[in-house]
C-alpha cells in the first residue's frame, strides 16, 4: 500500500542546484503521511523527472536529469539506486558525451536486474544534433553499474531526443519514441532488437498523423499493437492518440480539438482489460483555468473506447 515517486524540486536547500535538487518520496496511503527517503545534493544527482522501478528486494531505481560528475553546469544526470535503508548509490554518472546525457524518462528492468533507459542528448556527434552534443541514446546498465550504449541516434532518419522511456516485449525487443528527427523531423516510433539493431517503425509527418511524441511511454497489447500519444500534430495540431499494428501501419485513434476534449496529451496511456484507453492532456477542457494557461483550460482526464 505504499507509493513511491520523485519530485523535480524541493528537498534540502543546496547551493549545487541554486536552491533545491529534488527528492525521492514515499507516501503511506493508509494515513497520507509523506516521507522524503532521499534528498539529492548535486553530486549524487539532481532534479529527477522520471518515475521509479522497484526490484523484488524493495530497492528503488531511477534517473536524475541533472547532477553527477559531468563538467557541464549542474551535471548531465545519473542512474541511481536507493536501498531499503534509504542509502543512495550512483550506478552511473553521465558525461554528456558518447554515453549520453540528461535522462528524463523512467527506467525499465528485465528479469536479470538489468536497467534500460534513454537520454535526450549525448551519443555520437556526427549526426544531425552536433550542436547538442548528440541526439540521445538508448542505454543499458547491468546490476554492477556498467553502462552500455545500445543505440545512438543521429537525427535523420532514425530520430532524435528520446524524452520517453521504453517498453520491452517477451523477446527482449525494446520500443520507444523520439520527440524529433525521423523522415519529416516530427519524431519516430522505434524498435531496438537484442543485437542493438534499430528499426524505425514509423516517422510522424505532423498532419494528420501527429507530431512530437513527448514524455509518454508506449504500451503494447497482447496482439503486438503499439499505442501512444503525440503532444502536437493531428487534424488540428494539438495532439493525437495513435496505434501502430505489427506491420508498422499507423492509425490515428483520436485527434484532439483543443476544446472540451483537451489538448497536448504529453503523458502516457493505460489500458484496461476491456481494451479501453485512459490518459490525460496538459491543457484544454473547461475554460476559466485560474493559472497562466488562461482560457485554454487546465487539462482533462479522458477515456477512449475502441471500436471492436
Amino acid at each position: 500500500g505504499k507509493l513511491y515517486g520523485t519530485t523535480f524540486l524541493g528537498g534540502v536547500n543546496n547551493a549545487s542546484c541554486n536552491g533545491d535538487c529534488g527528492v525521492v518520496l514515499k507516501l503511506d496511503t493508509a494515513n497520507g503521511t509523506e516521507t522524503a527517503l532521499h534528498n539529492f545534493a548535486g553530486a549524487d544527482g539532481a532534479r529527477p523527472e522520471g518515475g521509479l522501478v522497484v526490484d523484488a528486494a524493495g530497492n528503488l531505481y531511477g534517473t536524475t536529469t541533472f547532477g553527477g560528475a559531468c563538467s557541464i553546469a549542474f551535471g548531465c544526470g545519473v542512474v541511481f539506486k536507493l536501498d531499503t535503508t534509504g542509502t543512495e548509490s550512483v550506478l552511473h554518472t553521465f558525461t554528456g558525451g558518447a554515453d549520453g546525457g540528461f535522462p528524463e524518462a523512467d527506467l525499465i528492468a528485465d528479469g536479470a536486474g538489468n536497467l534500460y533507459g534513454t537520454t535526450i542528448e549525448g551519443g555520437v556527434t556526427n549526426g544531425g544534433c552536433a550542436s547538442m552534443g548528440g541526439c540521445g541514446v538508448v542505454f543499458h546498465v547491468d546490476p554492477t553499474g556498467n553502462e552500455t550504449v545500445l543505440y545512438s541516434f543521429t537525427g535523420e532518419p532514425d530520430g532524435a531526443s528520446p524524452f520517453a522511456g521504453l517498453v520491452i516485449d517477451n523477446a527482449g525487443n525494446l520500443y520507444g519514441t523520439t520527440f524529433s528527427g525521423g523522415a519529416a523531423s516530427h519524431g519516430t516510433v522505434f524498435k531496438i532488437d537484442s543485437t542493438g539493431k534499430e528499426t524505425v517503425l514509423y516517422s510522424f509527418a505532423g498532419t494528420p498523423d501527429g507530431a512530437g511524441p513527448a514524455s509518454a511511454d508506449l504500451i503494447l497489447d497482447a496482439a503486438g499493437n503499439i499505442y501512444g500519444t503525440t503532444g502536437s500534430g493531428g487534424a488540428t495540431g494539438v495532439g493525437t492518440v495513435f496505434r501502430l499494428d505489427p506491420t508498422g501501419k499507423e492509425t490515428v485513434i483520436y485527434s484532439f480539438t483543443g476544446l472540451a476534449d483537451g489538448a497536448q496529451p504529453v503523458g502516457g496511456l493505460v489500458m484496461d482489460a476491456a481494451g479501453n484507453l485512459y490518459g490525460t492532456t496538459a491543457i484544454g477542457g473547461s475554460s476559466g483555468c485560474p493559472i497562466a494557461y488562461g482560457s485554454t483550460g487546465c487539462g482533462v482526464v479522458f477515456k477512449l473506447t475502441l471500436a471492436p
